[in-house]
């Protein structure tokens, strides 16, 4: 049985609501984060050298990094469904949205999140960094439209993986009104009932990092 290495408030969620997706049986085991540091504790490293979450174990097998352990979870597991077939414009799509989570939007989001601790020293980065996330989601909220989801209108590894960042921006306050299709497109990725079976086996969940 998978094995998730669950940290609470963070990107182990979204592995969590994949598996409840594809239906595979999974055990979480728990770790929660330091109260003043908001940093992982220790006992991860025992499992992953970097002390990171997530962390899966499947059979022998340790992988980290929520991208590659959606991609693994979906490829093996998966039986076809939730990614695009190969050689179609919606994989490339979805191939793009899935880089673009961690590689593009939420690499801003980090550094806002670092520069709100710095408080009122660092506000004229911060006022940048926070027009630099604007601007990636008034492209996303352009990209995608109408779509139901990010590569059309079934859900994806895309859609899994673009979540994080997304509720990362509705918490810093720049996902709002102004991206109503975004809005549209997270009010259906939390009401599936995947997510939600996913949100009371991961626990209390607030964005975080």
């Amino acid at each position: 049985m998978i094995e998730v290495h669950h940290l609470n408030n963070s990107r182990s969620q979204r592995v969590l609501w994949m598996l409840e997706e594809i239906g595979v049986p999974y055990t979480i085991v728990r770790y929660e984060r330091d109260a003043k540091t908001s940093l992982a504790p220790p006992d991860l490293k025992q499992v992953h050298p970097l002390g990171k979450s997530p962390v899966i174990r499947d059979g022998d097998f340790v992988l980290a990094e929520s991208g590659a352990i959606i991609e693994y979870l979906v490829e093996k597991y998966g039986g076809g469904r939730f990614r695009p077939p190969p050689g179609t414009r919606e994989y490339e799509t979805c191939r793009y949205w899935m880089h673009y989570a961690e590689g593009s939007l939420m690499m801003q989001l980090l550094v806002k999140v670092y520069l709100d601790r710095v408080g009122e020293p660092a506000q004229a980065l911060r006022e940048r960094v926070n027009g630099a996330v604007r601007m990636h989601l008034a492209y996303i909220e352009t990209s995608i439209g109408a779509s139901q989801f990010f590569t059309g209108p079934a859900l994806t590894i895309a859609d899994v993986q673009m979540s994080f960042p997304l509720e990362i921006s509705v918490a810093q306050g720049l996902l709002n009104d102004a991206q109503p299709h975004l809005q549209a497109l997270l009010g259906r990725l939390h009401a599936r009932p995947a997510y939600q079976t996913a949100l009371e086996k991961g626990g209390p969940y607030v964005y975080a990092t």
